[in-house]
Protein backbone atom coordinates (compact mmCIF):
# COMPACT_ATOMS: atom_id res chain seq x y z
CA UNK A 1 0.00 0.00 0.00
CA UNK A 2 3.24 2.46 -0.17
CA UNK A 3 2.51 3.70 -3.44
CA UNK A 4 -1.10 3.43 -3.10
CA UNK A 5 -1.21 6.03 0.49
CA UNK A 6 1.57 8.68 -0.98
CA UNK A 7 -0.06 9.32 -4.56
CA UNK A 8 -3.20 10.16 -2.17
CA UNK A 9 -1.57 11.92 0.14
CA UNK A 10 -0.69 14.26 -3.21
CA UNK A 11 -4.70 15.05 -2.90
CA UNK A 12 -4.88 12.51 -6.16
CA UNK A 13 -7.85 10.82 -4.86
CA UNK A 14 -9.20 8.75 -1.61
CA UNK A 15 -7.34 5.70 -0.71
CA UNK A 16 -9.80 3.69 -2.22
CA UNK A 17 -10.11 5.44 -5.73
CA UNK A 18 -6.13 5.87 -5.82
CA UNK A 19 -5.94 1.59 -5.43
CA UNK A 20 -8.68 1.26 -8.41
CA UNK A 21 -5.71 3.69 -10.36
CA UNK A 22 -2.86 1.45 -9.49
CA UNK A 23 -4.54 -1.56 -10.40
CA UNK A 24 -5.78 -0.43 -13.43
CA UNK A 25 -2.47 0.01 -14.52
CA UNK A 26 -2.89 3.76 -14.88
CA UNK A 27 0.12 4.59 -12.01
CA UNK A 28 3.81 3.51 -14.23
CA UNK A 29 6.85 4.06 -14.05
CA UNK A 30 8.59 6.98 -16.23
CA UNK A 31 8.87 4.08 -19.15
CA UNK A 32 5.46 3.17 -18.83
CA UNK A 33 5.59 0.30 -16.55
CA UNK A 34 2.47 -0.66 -14.63
CA UNK A 35 3.81 0.03 -11.02
CA UNK A 36 2.49 -2.25 -7.95
CA UNK A 37 0.72 -1.62 -4.61
CA UNK A 38 4.21 -1.93 -2.80
CA UNK A 39 6.12 -0.77 -5.00
CA UNK A 40 7.40 3.43 -3.95
CA UNK A 41 9.90 4.45 -6.96
CA UNK A 42 11.29 7.87 -6.60
CA UNK A 43 9.31 10.86 -7.05
CA UNK A 44 10.21 11.83 -10.41
CA UNK A 45 9.82 8.98 -12.10
CA UNK A 46 6.19 7.73 -11.32
CA UNK A 47 3.48 8.57 -13.66
CA UNK A 48 -0.32 9.20 -13.37
CA UNK A 49 -1.68 8.87 -16.91
CA UNK A 50 1.52 9.32 -18.34
CA UNK A 51 1.90 12.79 -16.48
CA UNK A 52 3.84 13.34 -13.75
CA UNK A 53 2.90 14.27 -10.28
CA UNK A 54 2.66 17.14 -8.77
CA UNK A 55 5.66 18.15 -6.57
CA UNK A 56 6.42 16.29 -2.98
CA UNK A 57 6.34 17.66 0.19
CA UNK A 58 7.30 19.96 1.25
CA UNK A 59 5.50 22.19 -1.13
CA UNK A 60 5.28 26.06 -1.34
CA UNK A 61 3.49 28.58 -3.47
CA UNK A 62 3.30 31.72 -4.58
CA UNK A 63 -0.48 33.40 -5.03
CA UNK A 64 -1.39 36.53 -6.34
CA UNK A 65 -4.52 36.92 -4.57
CA UNK A 66 -7.63 38.97 -6.40
CA UNK A 67 -9.75 40.84 -4.29
CA UNK A 68 -13.16 39.10 -3.53
CA UNK A 69 -11.45 36.04 -1.50
CA UNK A 70 -10.99 35.18 1.88
CA UNK A 71 -7.85 32.85 2.64
CA UNK A 72 -10.05 30.64 5.24
CA UNK A 73 -12.15 27.68 4.13
CA UNK A 74 -13.97 28.40 7.37
CA UNK A 75 -15.37 32.24 5.88
CA UNK A 76 -18.20 31.99 3.48
CA UNK A 77 -18.11 32.88 -0.04
CA UNK A 78 -14.76 32.32 -2.44
CA UNK A 79 -11.53 31.40 -1.09
CA UNK A 80 -8.25 31.20 -2.46
CA UNK A 81 -8.49 27.59 -2.59
CA UNK A 82 -10.95 27.95 -5.50
CA UNK A 83 -8.26 29.28 -7.35
CA UNK A 84 -6.08 25.96 -6.58
CA UNK A 85 -6.42 22.82 -8.21
CA UNK A 86 -8.92 20.87 -6.35
CA UNK A 87 -6.80 17.90 -5.66
CA UNK A 88 -4.86 20.31 -3.37
CA UNK A 89 -7.23 20.86 -1.14
CA UNK A 90 -6.66 17.13 -0.14
CA UNK A 91 -2.97 16.79 -0.13
CA UNK A 92 -1.90 15.81 3.63
CA UNK A 93 -0.57 17.49 5.06
CA UNK A 94 -2.54 20.24 3.52
CA UNK A 95 -1.24 24.09 2.25
CA UNK A 96 -1.88 26.95 4.22
CA UNK A 97 -1.31 30.52 4.38
CA UNK A 98 1.64 31.67 5.79
CA UNK A 99 -0.08 35.07 6.53
CA UNK A 100 -3.12 35.97 5.34
CA UNK A 101 -4.98 38.83 3.63
CA UNK A 102 -8.62 39.90 4.20
CA UNK A 103 -10.88 39.21 1.31
CA UNK A 104 -10.54 42.67 -0.48
CA UNK A 105 -7.09 42.64 -0.15
CA UNK A 106 -4.66 41.75 -3.11
CA UNK A 107 -1.01 40.54 -3.72
CA UNK A 108 1.37 38.05 -2.50
CA UNK A 109 0.28 35.06 -0.48
CA UNK A 110 2.59 31.69 0.53
CA UNK A 111 0.88 28.85 0.76
CA UNK A 112 2.83 26.11 2.26
CA UNK A 113 2.73 22.69 3.85
CA UNK A 114 6.10 23.61 5.44
CA UNK A 115 5.52 24.14 9.40
CA UNK A 116 8.84 25.63 10.11
CA UNK A 117 8.59 27.88 6.84
CA UNK A 118 5.62 29.32 7.84
CA UNK A 119 6.61 29.80 11.35
CA UNK A 120 9.69 31.84 10.20
CA UNK A 121 7.28 33.50 7.94
CA UNK A 122 4.56 34.93 10.63
CA UNK A 123 6.11 35.22 13.87
CA UNK A 124 7.33 38.82 14.83
CA UNK A 125 10.84 37.32 16.16
CA UNK A 126 11.84 36.33 12.62
CA UNK A 127 11.26 40.06 11.59
CA UNK A 128 10.23 38.78 8.01
CA UNK A 129 9.02 41.91 6.35
CA UNK A 130 6.05 42.09 4.20
CA UNK A 131 5.72 45.62 2.28
CA UNK A 132 2.09 46.73 1.79
CA UNK A 133 1.03 49.13 -1.07
CA UNK A 134 -1.57 51.29 0.29
CA UNK A 135 -4.14 53.84 -1.19
CA UNK A 136 -6.06 56.13 1.75
CA UNK A 137 -9.18 57.89 1.21
CA UNK A 138 -8.01 61.14 2.56
CA UNK A 139 -4.72 63.02 1.68
CA UNK A 140 -1.18 61.62 4.03
CA UNK A 141 -0.57 64.85 6.54
CA UNK A 142 2.66 63.56 7.27
CA UNK A 143 2.74 62.39 10.80
CA UNK A 144 2.20 58.96 9.57
CA UNK A 145 5.92 57.93 9.98
CA UNK A 146 6.28 59.16 12.99
CA UNK A 147 3.41 57.17 14.35
CA UNK A 148 3.74 53.60 12.93
CA UNK A 149 7.25 54.04 13.46
CA UNK A 150 7.18 55.13 17.24
CA UNK A 151 6.76 51.10 18.54
CA UNK A 152 3.64 52.65 20.87
CA UNK A 153 0.88 52.98 18.16
CA UNK A 154 -2.50 50.89 19.76
CA UNK A 155 -5.06 49.46 17.57
CA UNK A 156 -8.70 49.56 19.16
CA UNK A 157 -9.52 46.80 21.68
CA UNK A 158 -5.87 45.91 22.18
CA UNK A 159 -3.73 46.21 24.88
CA UNK A 160 -0.19 46.06 23.33
CA UNK A 161 1.18 48.33 21.20
CA UNK A 162 2.35 47.61 17.76
CA UNK A 163 6.00 46.80 16.46
CA UNK A 164 7.56 49.59 15.12
CA UNK A 165 6.43 50.12 11.31
CA UNK A 166 8.45 51.50 8.25
CA UNK A 167 6.66 53.72 6.02
CA UNK A 168 7.10 55.51 2.89
CA UNK A 169 5.07 58.08 0.90
CA UNK A 170 4.92 57.55 -2.66
CA UNK A 171 2.14 60.08 -3.32
CA UNK A 172 -1.08 62.36 -1.45
CA UNK A 173 -3.04 59.52 -1.07
CA UNK A 174 -0.45 56.43 -1.48
CA UNK A 175 2.33 55.26 1.03
CA UNK A 176 4.21 51.64 1.30
CA UNK A 177 4.18 50.42 4.53
CA UNK A 178 6.69 47.57 6.00
CA UNK A 179 5.05 45.23 8.93
CA UNK A 180 7.25 42.90 10.96
CA UNK A 181 4.04 41.27 12.72
CA UNK A 182 0.80 40.75 11.05
CA UNK A 183 -2.29 41.39 13.38
CA UNK A 184 -5.82 41.36 12.42
CA UNK A 185 -6.23 43.69 9.33
CA UNK A 186 -3.43 45.13 10.76
CA UNK A 187 -2.71 47.94 8.21
CA UNK A 188 -6.21 49.27 7.89
CA UNK A 189 -6.49 49.46 11.69
CA UNK A 190 -3.12 51.45 11.48
CA UNK A 191 -4.37 53.80 9.41
CA UNK A 192 -8.12 54.19 11.16
CA UNK A 193 -6.12 54.66 14.25
CA UNK A 194 -4.46 58.06 12.94
CA UNK A 195 -7.59 59.05 11.36
CA UNK A 196 -7.86 57.40 7.65
CA UNK A 197 -9.00 54.95 6.09
CA UNK A 198 -7.60 52.58 3.41
CA UNK A 199 -9.48 52.29 0.19
CA UNK A 200 -7.00 49.79 -1.14
CA UNK A 201 -3.97 47.08 -0.30
CA UNK A 202 -1.86 45.14 -2.08
CA UNK A 203 0.75 43.55 -0.47
CA UNK A 204 3.85 43.39 -3.11
CA UNK A 205 6.47 41.53 -0.39
CA UNK A 206 7.08 39.34 1.81
CA UNK A 207 10.57 38.78 3.54
CA UNK A 208 12.40 39.80 0.22
CA UNK A 209 10.48 38.34 -2.33
CA UNK A 210 8.55 40.79 -4.57
CA UNK A 211 5.20 39.79 -5.95
CA UNK A 212 6.36 38.19 -9.67
CA UNK A 213 5.50 40.97 -12.32
CA UNK A 214 4.78 37.95 -14.88
CA UNK A 215 2.25 36.52 -12.53
CA UNK A 216 -1.03 37.59 -12.69
CA UNK A 217 -3.44 37.75 -10.62
CA UNK A 218 -5.74 34.69 -9.59
CA UNK A 219 -2.60 33.03 -10.87
CA UNK A 220 0.14 30.67 -8.88
CA UNK A 221 3.74 29.25 -9.25
CA UNK A 222 6.03 27.20 -7.07
CA UNK A 223 8.59 28.88 -5.22
CA UNK A 224 11.77 29.18 -6.88
CA UNK A 225 14.97 27.67 -4.79
CA UNK A 226 16.18 31.60 -5.02
CA UNK A 227 13.42 32.77 -3.85
CA UNK A 228 12.97 29.99 -0.23
CA UNK A 229 16.67 31.16 -0.39
CA UNK A 230 15.52 34.61 0.38
CA UNK A 231 13.15 33.74 3.14
CA UNK A 232 16.40 32.28 4.68
CA UNK A 233 15.28 28.45 4.79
Amino acid sequence: MKLVRYIANLGYGSRREVEHLVRSGQVTDDSGRPLGRGELPSHEVIRLHGEPLDPPFPLTILLHKPAGYTCSTEDPGATIYDLLPERFRLRNPGLHPAGRLDKESRGLVILTDDGALSHRIIRPKSSCAKIYRVTVARPLEGHERASFSSGGLMLHGESKPLLPAGFEKTGTHEALVILHEGRYHQVRRMFAAVGNHVTDLVRISIGGIPLPADLDEGRWRVITRRERDALGV
